[in-house]
């Protein structure tokens, strides 16, 4: 379930309280202790999240793709078992409100908290003035009791959504994947293109990723997430040099033995490897059997 914030009618929950972009191998045993925590109180387990992102709000300027877009992110929260996941408008008022007020106004009034799980580095409030470390010595706020969780590392050093982003738009998959704890995937709509898939015999999905970080172009084997069934594919992501210059970037998905129309879908595309480079073909008779090569691979 979704909800932006209003009044929360529970008799007590386990909170945390984040962006949780990527939903990696840190957000993963936050969410994991949130859950077992809830299961051993007898609580609900709750995941407030925010959109538009904080960046968003208060640093327009700096245009950088996320790792999953707000629907993502929350299939894959949903994924790890919580009973409940909040969504609240972040805006400029709210990005002022104090961590005392917070904690007391919304944690506690609007959703019941008895207990508060984040990790130990989290801040949170006006200037990211709260810290976690903090209210765990302070023991202020007699109705929660917080759980400080340790962060998940990897190659000598903590994970974070900026590693992960790194690592897929230079193409490290295999190290992405590492941090992540699951194949890199983007979520992304199945838009009108160019038809030219069609026209050379091999029909595609145009997908728009709903602005998540993509990896390099070229040509991946991919596994294609639709109404929750899993399907073989094949994946461009270029500008289709063969065709002429000046195309714009797209993503088209070619789907194994499929001919349903999913136009407005969504589809989850699960990168499996990369197979080569995008390349000028001399002819699209040559581009043609480059593709029914590329299709036995994915086989």
């Amino acid at each position: 379930m979704k909800k932006m914030c209003g009044q929360y009618d529970i008799q007590g929950s386990a909170i945390t309280v984040g962006v949780f972009d990527s939903v990696h191998l840190g957000h993963q045993r936050i969410l994991k202790r949130l859950v077992e925590e809830a299961n051993r109180r007898g609580l609900k387990s709750l995941v407030i999240t925010f959109h538009p992102h904080p960046r968003e709000v208060l640093n327009p300027e700096i245009k950088i793709p996320f790792i999953t877009s707000l629907e993502h992110r929350l299939r894959l929260i949903r994924s790890y078992g919580v009973d409940d996941v909040a969504v609240i408008k972040f805006t400029r008022t709210f990005s002022k409100i104090s961590p005392d007020d917070f904690i007391k106004n919304t944690l506690i009034k609007k959703f019941n908290a008895k207990v508060f799980i984040a990790g130990e580095n989290f801040l949170f409030g006006r200037n990211k003035s709260g810290r976690m470390s903090f209210l765990k010595r302070a023991n202020r706020f007699s109705e929660i009791e917080f759980v400080a969780i340790k962060p998940a590392w990897f190659k000598k050093d903590i994970i974070s959504s900026t590693r992960i982003r790194r690592a897929i738009e230079k193409g490290r998959l295999a190290e992405a994947s590492s941090m992540l704890g699951r194949p890199v995937s983007i979520l992304g709509t199945v838009v009108k293109g160019r038809r030219i898939g069609r026209d050379i015999g091999f029909p595609t999905a145009n997908i728009n990723p709903h602005h998540e970080a993509i990896p390099p172009s070229g040509v991946y084997i991919v596994n294609a997430k639709i109404n929750g069934k899993l399907y073989k594919g094949l994946l461009n992501i270029g500008r289709r040099p063969t065709f002429g210059k000046g195309l714009e970037l797209a993503i088209e998905l070619h789907i194994l033995n499929f001919k349903k129309d999913i136009y407005g879908k969504d589809v989850e595309i699960i990168f499996k490897r990369k197979l080569r480079e995008e390349k000028k073909f001399p002819s699209i008779e040559a581009l043609q059997k480059q593709i029914q090569k590329d299709i036995q691979k994915v086989k």
